[in-house]
């Protein structure tokens, strides 16, 4: 009886290298970004047009809302482009940063509108609209509602794949229009059913909303400035990369390893420990095939700095 030998394993699939995969990270990201553009011009078109025609001045705002989101997603979309852009000899880190920065932009963004929703809902509390708001309106903020939870779920799924706080932050964009929305909704509903004496309680929905839009927008703030500030990653990620070092041939142990983030990508120095009888040349290959298993990992390692430690005796 003849035993046939089994297969030899398939290779595993050859990942592009970092600068392309950063670049096609970026190219989602702006991708879905425009996508969002288009439709809060849309959206911004059709409330204020249902709110001066439904007398319904909270959607008159909340489209006002959404012509600004359009300029919180251009520069997100600007800061994508900038941070996709490869290392140069000015940059020698790359761009990274600028996705970094356009994130606590867009954070910012969202700190204002809440700030701004709630101005004009004090300005409703103490001067109340002398003209009940059309039915119709409730109408178009279902719709509305609808559309930017839907939008929210889809950018900020691909923030999260992409690791872009930028997109993250462009994400509660919408859903902070998707809150006042339903803050509105939720006014001018009272104020259909209970009449002229409920027209304030849009104003007071609308407050409650802005405590939420303002709470997301500090915590997406604090967020990317930790990234600005070189702050570590969660621990699972140098758990992750220690494990990949620590696999490469001949080497002993890992003694430091220090991550940060750069937008979407992460920069590494490592120190990890050999047999200190080794040559120089050998060090020197360990060193490359420990860079080398981190730039084709998974995770989205632009550079990493490799040093080689003597192991203790």
């Amino acid at each position: 009886m003849v035993i046939e030998p089994p297969p030899p394993p398939k290779p595993s699939p050859k990942l592009p290298p970092p600068a392309a995969r950063l670049s096609t990270a970026a190219s989602d990201g702006i991708r879905i970004i425009l996508w969002g553009v288009l439709l809060n011009a849309l959206m911004a078109a059709v409330k204020i047009c249902a709110g001066v025609l439904g007398n319904a001045y909270a959607l008159i705002a909340d489209g006002v809302e959404s012509l600004a989101d359009v300029v919180s997603s251009l520069v997100v979309s600007g800061g994508l482009r900038i941070a996709a852009i490869p290392p140069d000899e000015n940059h020698p880190f790359g761009h990274g940063k600028a996705e970094s920065l356009s994130a606590m932009v867009a954070a910012a963004a969202l700190l204002a509108t809440g700030a701004g929703i709630a101005i004009h809902s004090l300005r409703a509390l103490l001067i109340p609209s002398d003209t009940d708001p059309a039915k119709y309106t409730l109408i178009v903020l279902v719709g509305v509602i609808a559309i930017k939870e839907l939008m929210f779920r889809m950018i900020d799924r691909t923030g999260r794949k992409i690791g872009s706080q930028a997109l993250q932050s462009e994400a509660w964009h919408h859903r902070s229009d998707a809150i006042t929305s339903v803050a509105a909704f939720i006014g001018i509903s009272v104020a259909i059913v209970g009449g002229h004496a409920y027209v304030r309680a849009d104003a007071w929905a609308a407050l409650l909303a802005c405590v939420i839009i303002a709470a997301n927008g500090a915590r997406l703030f604090r967020r990317a400035l930790d990234d600005v500030m070189d702050s570590a990653p969660p621990p699972e990620v140098e758990e992750k990369i220690r494990e990949i070092a620590a696999t490469v041939r001949d080497v002993v142990a890992i003694e430091k390893c220090r991550i940060r983030r750069s937008g979407l990508s992460l920069l590494v120095d490592i120190h990890v420990e050999v047999d200190g009888n080794l040559s120089v040349r050998r060090g020197h290959e360990i060193a490359h095939d420990v860079k080398q298993a981190l730039l084709d990992s998974q995770l989205s390692i632009l550079d990493a700095t490799v040093h080689i430690e003597p192991a203790a005796a």
